[in-house]
């Protein structure tokens, strides 16, 4: 757990730009912009520590969550 420590900075910064976009319209209603979700962010981060491939990193980040809870029984069942 402690090696992914390191891309926390880069993934809360992508997090924090994409997602938190707040717009405001002419009739004074607020909504969310569309953006990358937070378990794509960290699918990504987890497929290029373990694979080193973009394609992959891609495609995982597609199933977002699902991949990140993939990744974490498949490393308690390694250990």
């Amino acid at each position: 757990m402690k090696q992914y420590l390191k891309y926390l900075p880069v993934t809360m910064l992508i997090f924090l730009t994409a997602c938190s976009d707040e717009v405001e319209n002419s009739s004074d209603q607020r909504f969310i912009a569309p953006g990358i979700g937070l378990g794509s962010v960290i699918a990504v981060v987890i497929s290029w520590d373990r694979n080193k491939s973009i394609l992959w990193a891609i495609i995982h980040g597609l199933f977002g969550w699902f991949y990140v809870i993939y990744a974490l029984l498949l490393s308690k069942k390694q250990s």
